[in-house]
């Protein structure tokens, strides 16, 4: 087979280190960029056959988000620019893991297995972020893709969600827009301009907003977009990669973990402000107070301050759709209460990790889904959008209902449906404050949330660790759910939860209680009764 040879060719110039051993995760392979080079001439191999198989273009994105600018990684991108699917995660496992001399075997097993035909056209879209790795390693997946006779569109410079968008307007023949980088900004700014164009005197403070770019690519790309918002919204740019280091005491993560303010962003009392990660598909806004004290609004106040709005007018525009919020057990009870017992909206939770959430929220009209950490989305059925148009341009609906529909119909035209999008959520939640006419304390003050604290036990195995209810409560080992019932029962508002970290000899513990210091005391007893009773290794915890 004449393509193979050119595989064995190319595959010599990207050998593989013998002996060392990687693993597909949630967020696909990350890991020191010097170990990465014979993964990405092999993921472009596999993203050829995926695109062989499905007939349809595949994305390959060279990043690895809030790590550390030494590191690097790559995720494949599935026709409708979702993630792509758990079978072909163990694929990309197998492939990155063989050692040299056994490539062709595995190559040729994923072909037989998947009954892939090699005579099929392939297609392929590449994307980088700015580590100074991402060259190399973004030509190595391109040589892959050529070995096997691939066609590949090479995007250069982009956000992760960007070229998911871009996946997602190919395989739909443009249905769901244009498939470059400024097609993505028109759909976009478009949409904003036409959702803030109506609300009635605002002031340049309310189209004033400070944001962090991580010194990563969202801040270039923030930068290109800024003349297609036509000054509606006015952005200050900190960290924009001129000077910093990426994700160095700046980004979503740091601020999120950190409960402060990034590096080099001075802001004043109320000055909105947000930070994207590395690869800018996470966002959280945050404020200084007036007593100079940090106040972070996460994903939690984000998915309430969104499915809120989209409720309204859902009710205003009388259309019957059925909105739910996707949440995981990290979510703040507080948030889950008021959504439930005030906006009276469904809340549905589920396991950790971003393929979970967006699964949930494909079962209702609209899913509304973020993490905590700031990475999500809302997804609209096709039965939903449809609704929304047709009342949008029904000319026989009175004034009040229309112009919902037409919100409603900017709003869907907005949001990235394929994958948490800093840049579009930030558009989103501006377009939010401004039609509400609520300032950042107003937002915040929804509700508040309960004091928490989070802590991780080492323990000797973490697979002695099995959780049910969406990893709200443990089956085993025996007793230690009993004994974290009976630990919660001595506090009020309280809730906690253990569960086994994806990849380490850890244990993570949440607690939650109606003060700062019973939050701490109960995680504290619950680390211990984790560190008894599920083999911890070392010191037992200590008292905070």
């Amino acid at each position: 087979m004449v393509q193979f040879e050119e595989v064995s060719q190319k595959s010599a110039v990207h050998p593989k280190p013998v002996g060392l051993v990687l693993q597909y995760g949630t967020a696909g392979f990350r890991t020191n960029s010097k170990q990465l080079d014979h993964v990405m001439f092999r993921m472009g191999l596999l993203a050829t056959l995926r695109s062989k198989k499905t007939k349809a273009t595949i994305g390959v994105m060279v990043t690895a988000s809030h790590n550390p600018e030494e590191d690097n990684g790559v995720k494949l991108v599935d026709p409708m620019g979702e993630m792509v699917t758990p079978a072909w995660e163990v694929y990309a496992t197998q492939l990155a893991n063989a050692e040299q001399e056994e490539l062709l075997t595995a190559l040729k097993d994923v072909i037989e297995r998947e009954a892939i035909s090699m005579a099929q056209e392939a297609s392929v879209f590449v994307g980088k972020d700015t580590r100074p790795s991402s060259d190399s390693l973004s030509q190595a997946v391109l040589d892959g893709v050529h070995a096997l006779g691939g066609h590949s569109k090479d995007y250069g410079l982009v956000t992760t969600p960007q070229l998911h968008y871009m996946v997602c307007c190919q395989n739909t023949q443009g249905r769901y827009g244009e498939a470059t980088v400024k097609g993505y900004y028109r759909k976009l700014s478009q949409a904003f301009i036409q959702l803030t164009k109506n609300v009635p005197n605002r002031t340049d403070d309310q189209k004033a907003l400070l944001v962090d770019g991580a010194n990563g690519i969202g801040a270039l790309k923030v930068c290109e977009m800024e003349t297609y918002l036509k000054n509606e919204l006015q952005l200050s740019l900190f960290n924009d990669g001129s000077s910093g280091k990426l994700n160095h005491l700046c980004g979503a993560d740091y601020v999120k973990v950190q409960q402060r303010a990034p590096k080099g962003v001075e802001m004043t009392a109320g000055e909105r402000c947000c930070s994207y990660d590395g690869d800018a598909d996470r966002i959280v806004y945050y404020y200084s107070g007036s007593a100079g004290r940090f106040h972070l609004l996460d994903g939690d106040k984000i998915a309430t301050l969104i499915s809120t709005y989209l409720k309204e007018l859902l009710t205003q525009a009388g259309l019957d759709l059925q909105i739910a919020v996707v949440q995981t057990a990290y979510a703040n009870g507080s948030s889950t209460q008021y959504l439930e017992d005030t906006m009276k909206v469904i809340v549905r939770c589920t396991k950790t990790g971003v393929k979970h959430l967006h699964h949930a929220a494909q079962e209702f009209d609209i899913g509304v889904y973020f993490e905590a950490n700031g990475h999500g989305t809302v997804l609209f059925s096709k039965a939903a959008e449809e609704k929304i148009q047709k009342l949008a341009q029904d000319s026989n609906t009175n004034d009040e209902r229309r112009r919902a529909a037409l919100l409603l119909q900017n709003t869907v035209n907005l949001i990235n449906q394929t994958v948490g999008d800093a840049i579009s959520d930030m558009l989103l939640i501006e377009a939010v404050l401004a039609i509400r006419g609520m300032t950042v304390q107003q937002w915040d003050a929804i509700y508040t949330d309960l004091p928490n604290r989070q802590l991780k036990v080492k323990v000797a195995d973490r697979r002695v660790i099995d959780t049910t209810d969406a990893e709200r409560r443990t089956v085993s080992p025996a007793g230690l759910q009993e004994a974290i019932d009976s630990r919660v029962k001595k506090y009020r508002r309280a809730r906690s939860f253990v569960r086994p970290s994806g990849t380490e000899d850890v244990v993570r513990v949440y607690a939650e209680a109606d003060t700062q210091e019973s939050a701490d005391a109960l995680a504290h007893e619950v680390s211990l009764a984790v560190y008894r009773l599920a083999g911890g290794v070392g010191e037992e915890p200590k008292s905070l």
